[in-house]
């Protein structure tokens, strides 16, 4: 993808286009992809980013799908004695951690709320362009991804003082779709799920109808039924109206199809607007008084990160704090999970 502002232009909206287009090509053949003998991958000792600064972990976790690098972010004072929630971030295509680390600030929001962020970075052989492959189900690409992200999880919960009860995954454009996917086939591991800005589980099976799915132009089949004694995590749909990357129609069918698992219905749509920032058209969907999932519509907002830091890619300040919004999700959840 190229980039993609605010205020888009017709010209940036079909480069984006071409970008999707090239990274849902079919993977290289492994004849033209291996170019050596591999060798068996260990899983390396994490390293501190010194330019990063001090709270800015670095690692490598091995799962199915093969090693995938991450970033860990820790509040400063954190002790082995504490246990903190964990947000597991999935970037979009053509970023990576710091990238997404960046637009969001996230680490802001978790240094003054006190919780971990951990942010997988998709290897750049699996997609050129770094988007994880969260449609490509028939080949088994996905279900390898969100495998690999799941040890990575694992890992981390072994390694750090994290609170294994409180842990959510969210993800924006690509990884939105993988965040999904992660929460429908591992619905014990997370008590919330946040989509800003993807295509829901079930809609794409192969690069050649992920585009078709983006466009709004696919229907989501039913989700199967979760595993006896569990039930699917809470689900935070972000999207904007205006983007033209993402059809705003995938946020709706998203939160229509996970609300329809559970049986719970729509209440009435609230618009929700603070100062300049763009209008919020909010949605809750519920079974017998408790959420099972809620849709946030944002007027005037293209394929970007809702209240980004302003000159990143894929970010737009003038919309409410996506962030902000996905982190009183997930405590919401959080609390309702011990009530």
């Amino acid at each position: 993808m190229q980039r993609l502002m605010t205020t888009m232009t017709r010209t940036a909206v079909r480069a984006g286009t071409k970008a999707i287009k090239q990274s849902l090509k079919p993977a290289p053949s492994p004849k033209k992809r291996v170019v050596a003998k591999p060798r068996p991958i260990k899983a390396k000792p994490e390293k501190r980013a010194p330019a990063s600064g001090p709270n800015w972990i670095t690692g490598i976790a091995v799962g199915t799908a093969g090693p995938r690098r991450f970033r860990l972010f820790k509040p400063a004072g954190v002790t082995r004695a504490e246990r903190l929630p964990l947000l597991v971030l999935l970037h979009g295509c053509s970023q990576d951690a710091e990238k997404i680390a960046a637009s969001s600030q996230m680490n802001k929001l978790a240094t003054r709320e006190r919780f971990m962020v951990l942010y997988p970075e998709q290897d750049r052989l699996a997609n050129a362009l770094g988007c994880w492959n969260w449609y490509d189900t028939r080949s088994g690409r996905a279900q390898g991804e969100s495998g690999a992200i799941d040890a990575m999880i694992t890992q981390v919960c072994l390694q750090h003082p994290v609170n294994e009860q409180r842990i959510a995954i969210a993800g924006f454009s690509a990884g939105a779709g993988l965040a999904a996917l992660l929460a429908t086939r591992h619905p014990q591991r997370f008590c919330a799920v946040a989509m800003h800005s993807g295509v829901g589980p079930g809609v794409a099976h192969s690069s050649a109808t992920a585009l078709g799915a983006m466009r709004g132009r696919r229907a989501a089949a039913p989700l199967a039924a979760s595993p006896a004694g569990t039930r699917l995590p809470g689900l935070l749909v972000i999207q904007g109206s205006s983007d033209h990357v993402v059809a705003s129609s995938n946020g709706h069918q998203a939160a229509g199809v996970w609300a329809a698992q559970a049986g719970a219905k729509p209440g009435k749509t609230r618009v929700v607007q603070r100062g300049e920032r763009y209008a919020a058209n909010i949605t809750d969907y519920k079974v017998r008084g408790q959420l099972v999932a809620t849709l946030c519509e944002i007027d005037r907002l293209g394929h970007a990160w809702s209240g980004g830091a302003a000159g990143r890619d894929f970010s737009d300040p003038k919309g409410p704090s996506a962030s902000s919004m996905i982190w009183a999700f997930v405590a919401k959840q959080f609390a309702d999970e011990v009530g």
